[in-house]
């Protein structure tokens, strides 16, 4: 009976958009009860409101508010007759609820002291997050939830796997690899956030040397680093983490708010 429940946690877990549709008031013959659920996602449906041409109305409406962006719910009252291509007579409301606000997709690099405070921060957060090291023996035993644990032997094609507009945080224990993903990254250029650990020193090492390698200055400029907070200034590793987190919520709080 309630198989939408679970349909609507995996969902969630992936961090998938979609519209909860729900007949909340049926009048007449309708090919449902009240409470019957339907879940629309840009590509699937499931469950059912009844099928025919209310439920791919429903369908439709349910994807436009996701290409909208829509979060406010939505109220539609349909009669279920020639109009509509139903022959039942009667008339339903259906409630539309947009849910799941889309996660941001981080990609960590480096499962060190600063990347084990850090993912458990992001975790807490509206973020689905891909954790990236060679060395399996890095990584705590127990991952939060939303945190996928990705053992590489050569991490730096990892971020061929990474889906466009991704927030990139490098940290590795290797200043070459460090440099190796940000060329790549930067070669890349869909990301939404790149951040690399280091100072203003290590920063104008790797510019030199991204430039000998062709990279444009204006690409080589979407690169923070330092990264984090500019005003959190401690060196703990959770400190860091912190500001890292901080400088994160901010630039997807920025985006959401165009």
């Amino acid at each position: 009976m309630h198989d939408w429940i679970e349909t609507l946690a995996a969902l969630q877990r992936r961090g998938e958009p979609c519209v909860l549709v729900t007949l909340v008031e049926e009048q007449g013959s309708t090919p449902r009860e009240a409470g019957a659920k339907l879940l629309v996602t840009a590509e699937r449906s499931y469950h059912s409101i009844g099928g025919g041409h209310l439920e791919l109305r429903a369908q439709q409406i349910a994807r436009d508010l996701l290409a909208s962006g829509a979060r406010t719910p939505l109220l539609e009252r349909f009669s279920l007759g020639a109009s509509l291509g139903q022959c039942c007579g009667g008339v339903t409301l259906l409630l539309f609820e947009p849910l799941a606000r889309p996660r941001v997709e981080v990609a960590v690099f480096g499962a060190g002291h600063v990347g084990r405070a850090l993912v458990p921060l992001l975790a807490g957060l509206p973020c689905r997050v891909r954790w990236i090291d060679s060395r399996a023996a890095e990584f705590p035993a127990q991952l939060p939830p939303g945190v996928e644990r990705v053992v590489s032997e050569e991490p730096v094609d990892e971020v061929d796997e990474l889906p466009p507009g991704s927030y990139c945080i490098v940290m590795t224990h290797d200043h070459q690899l460090d440099l190796e993903l940000a060329e790549r990254i930067l070669r890349r250029g869909d990301f939404a956030y790149f951040g690399l650990i280091g100072s203003r020193t290590k920063r104008a090492r790797f510019e030199h040397r991204l430039r000998e390698r062709g990279l444009a200055a204006e690409s080589i400029a979407r690169m923070r680093c330092p990264l984090g907070l500019p005003e959190v200034r401690g060196k703990l590793p959770l400190e860091i983490a912190v500001s890292v987190a901080g400088e994160v919520i901010a630039t997807y709080g920025a985006e959401r708010d165009r």
